[in-house]
């Protein structure tokens, strides 16, 4: 059983945890903008829809938020309603694979760090259709919405979509017993490992 973890880093370390989230995402928009409008483009002379995909997501202290995402997807993917991405997910359009593997399609979820809806490290925020089911089997799944939710985590970089959610449980909350700044950069410089590589995309 996953005892309630206690939430580590100062006082001083939120403080400039959200600092920097602010500093770099708004440089990182600002730089990213051509990319974007080239990638929405690309999406869009590939299938029809929407560029952008909002989503609900479950946030800190369990506040449900709009997750925003460069559309990978054909936009009757879930006609038949959600469910768990696979390796050979036929869902999924050409450049969204390449999306995927490269991480491109969280960009706009910078926006959402921007905003306060998520930082750039922390565990990363489910649908709250899988939180209830999760919250059901899973004892510890509610503990990750302690802390705000990351667009990469711990649990990213140590496995990714291989990890089953159990696993990404443990690792989630290994992180908010022992985030800090030292945790926050691993976990970034790790991150940009598995953006070169692909690994564990889905």
């Amino acid at each position: 059983m996953l005892d309630e973890p206690v939430i580590g880093g100062t006082a001083a370390y939120r403080v400039l945890k959200r600092g920097f989230d602010i500093t770099v995402c708004t440089a990182a928009l600002v730089v990213l903008a051509a990319p974007m409008l080239a990638i929405a483009i690309k999406i869009r002379s590939e299938s029809p829809g929407p560029v952008i995909y909002a989503q609900n997501r479950v946030g800190k202290n369990g506040r449900v938020f709009r997750l925003y995402k460069f559309r990978s997807m054909y936009v009757d993917a879930e006609s038949r309603g959600a469910r768990w991405a696979d390796g050979e997910d036929r869902r999924i359009t050409p450049f969204g694979r390449f999306m995927r593997r490269t991480r491109v399609d969280e960009i706009p979820q910078l926006w959402n760090i921007v905003k306060g809806n998520m930082s750039l490290v922390g565990p990363r925020p489910e649908r709250p259709m899988f939180c209830r089911e999760f919250e059901k089997r899973i004892h510890g799944w509610s503990y990750r919405t302690h802390v705000t939710p990351g667009l990469t985590g711990l649990a990213q970089v140590m496995g990714g979509y291989e990890l089953l959610p159990r696993e990404k449980v443990k690792l989630d909350l290994a992180y908010i017993r022992h985030r800090g700044i030292r945790t926050d950069t691993r976990v970034l410089l790790r991150t940009i490992g598995v953006i070169t590589t692909g690994s564990g995309a889905r």
